[in-house]
């Protein structure tokens, strides 16, 4: 039986950490091999906040290399850049022909910029017709999200939805798979670990910079245990082998600290050692690799699409 198509896509805005991991790599890991599974850099996207190109070109680099470091086998994943496809442009503009300025006022990260006052770019105010066509163009079955990202997936299911009453059917209406742990990884401050707030644990820190990062946690003196250590230990260790330390070193707030910055760090050690063996060589053969496969895909579908809508001549 023919498998289902995953999509999932990484923004390379920045260094990955723990709660990436737990949050999106970790289960992507779990479950590729039971779907025909594609990966992308969403390199576009990060041009909603991101104006450095240095940056942005060592951060693309950088998600292969975690991707592959935790144990993604790209022969086994389409793991591409979103750029090297031009299809996925095109389509988006196609999409937001179809849909009102009202609906995209609705988007939570376009709302969230604007309450906040921050300057919301019409890049971000056009994302979710660009995630749409990211998705729609690989008539995609699963799109693996977090609780607070299922408002993509929605609006990607609207946008095929619109299209097809138009033109016909064209486009699969793709189907959310929740991540439960996603929104469920604290930072070092107790909110949820976010490189925009800067609370941060390096998944591929040396050993001092996770030691020094999990000294930053924040306690208090609530409780059996320190809330924010042991949210945080429990996605690293089993709660049945973590129980007896924490009840054992009540109050001892360095202990159980150092017990937590020695367990990620036997977690990262081997991830970390095969990640600094991956050259940028093989990340670029990676994402061409990639690219070949993701292309003839998006350029099957754009072909129909083209003639639907009344482009081909």
């Amino acid at each position: 039986m023919q498998k289902k198509r995953l999509l999932t896509g990484v923004q390379p805005s920045g260094i990955t950490h723990i709660g990436n991991y737990f949050g999106a790599l970790r289960p992507f890991v779990s479950m590729y091999k039971e779907y025909e599974s594609m990966l992308m850099v969403a390199d576009y996207h990060a041009l909603t906040t991101l104006k450095a190109p240095a940056e942005l070109r060592e951060n693309v680099m950088g998600a292969v290399k975690d991707y592959v470091a935790i144990g993604v086998d790209p022969k086994q994943a389409t793991i591409f850049q979103q750029s090297a496809i031009p299809a996925h442009t095109e389509l988006a503009w196609i999409l937001e022909c179809q849909v009102t300025v009202p609906f995209l006022m609705q988007a939570h990260a376009y709302k969230d910029k604007v309450a906040k006052g921050l300057e919301a770019n019409a890049g971000l105010f056009c994302y979710p017709m660009l995630m749409a066509a990211d998705i729609l163009i690989y008539d995609t079955d699963v799109v693996p999200v977090g609780v607070d990202q299922k408002q993509h997936v929605e609006y990607a299911r609207e946008a095929a939805s619109k299209f097809n009453k138009v033109y016909g059917d064209t486009f699969k209406e793709p189907r959310e798979m929740i991540l439960r742990d996603s929104a469920a990884v604290p930072g070092t401050d107790g909110k949820k670990m976010s490189k925009s707030y800067g609370n941060t644990i390096p998944l591929f820190g040396t050993k001092d910079e996770i030691h020094k990062a999990v000294m930053g946690i924040l306690t208090d003196s609530k409780g059996e245990s320190p809330e924010n250590v042991y949210a945080i230990h429990r996605l690293v260790k089993d709660e049945t082998e973590i129980a007896s330390l924490y009840k054992a070193n009540k109050g001892k707030y360095k202990v159980v600290k150092d017990a937590l910055a020695s367990d990620i760090e036997a977690l990262v050690a081997p991830m970390r050692e095969r990640r600094e063996s991956i050259s940028d060589a093989d990340v670029a053969n990676i994402l061409k690799d990639g690219a070949e496969r993701a292309r003839e895909r998006a350029e099957s579908k754009m072909k129909a699409v083209r003639q639907k809508v009344g482009v081909t001549i």
